[in-house]
């Protein structure tokens, strides 16, 4: 359903860990696993790497069986403390390698999301990641990258959902052949399940209106990754392939987006995480 530029396939759904913790959190994770997710997406600032290692050895899939991501936070932007960060993931992870590691905001006033690329791309030459990708960053910060670095990530995960389709950064994504990977994809307690567009998409497919707005990803060339701790919800948010949405319904879901749409003040260019 996916693939990277360098034709490596990737799940058509990914599960997002935040804020899953502690012993539930494995649980949540184990059960995800179970209902056949195959990628994993954690942060250090979600404090729960420790929990994914833990519910990926409980699962008893092989590790080659499952991707896991994560990111890099604000504070480990310079060049050594990013290579240290990656090194304190696959410690917390317990693992060998990372499959994608990402920067996770650009934090523009410290001017180092170059950097902390590069760094990440150092630690893709030592064999600590397979793929760098970044998370949050703008179509200039993009631009910036490749400038300096001859390449860009593989892919670039955004708030996107239906109040917020950022049509324009996929637009951007596919010119420089980068993966979009949606956070927040049902758009939280945002959600348009009770819209006309998708509640009437529901209706005529006899989804649900969360499979719908997830369908609706999938048809716009975007990797959802939904996070829920109920093993019902987590089996539905997975089961969209056989799910068919026409263009007009395609068409009516994004035009739900509006400028103001963002779940909170998540513009990369002010909003900053350490």
């Amino acid at each position: 359903m996916h693939s990277l530029r360098d034709g490596s396939p990737l799940p058509h759904v990914g599960f997002g860990t935040y804020p899953l913790r502690g012993e539930d959190g494995v649980s949540a994770m184990v059960s995800a696993l179970e209902a056949g997710y195959r990628y994993l997406d954690t942060a250090v600032n979600y404090e729960n790497e420790v929990e994914v290692g833990q519910a990926l050895r409980r699962s008893g899939l092989d590790r080659s069986e499952v991707m896991l991501a994560s990111k890099i936070p604000g504070r480990a932007h310079a060049r050594d403390e990013a290579v240290a960060s990656i090194e304190a993931s696959l410690q917390a992870l317990d693992v060998d390698r990372l499959d994608v590691a990402l920067v996770h905001w650009p934090n523009p006033s410290q001017g180092r999301y170059v950097e902390a690329f590069e760094a990440l791309l150092e630690c893709r030459e030592r064999g600590l990641v397979r793929w760098v990708g970044t998370s949050n960053y703008t179509e200039a910060h993009l631009r910036e990258v490749l400038a300096a670095t001859g390449e860009s990530p593989v892919l670039n995960q955004v708030e996107c959902h239906p109040l917020f389709p950022q049509q324009e950064m996929l637009d951007v994504h596919r010119e420089l052949g980068i993966l979009t990977q949606a956070w927040s994809p049902l758009g939280k307690r945002q959600a348009q399940y009770d819209a006309p567009a998708v509640a009437e998409a529901a209706a005529r497919t006899g989804a649900t209106p969360a499979q719908v707005i997830l369908r609706w990803h999938l048809d716009r060339g975007v990797m959802p990754l939904p996070k829920s701790g109920t093993p019902e919800r987590q089996r539905a948010n997975l089961d969209v392939l056989d799910l068919h949405l026409t263009e007009v319904e395609v068409a009516a879901i994004t035009a739900l987006g509006r400028p103001d749409g963002r779940l909170f003040g998540g513009d990369p260019e002010t909003h900053e995480e350490m």
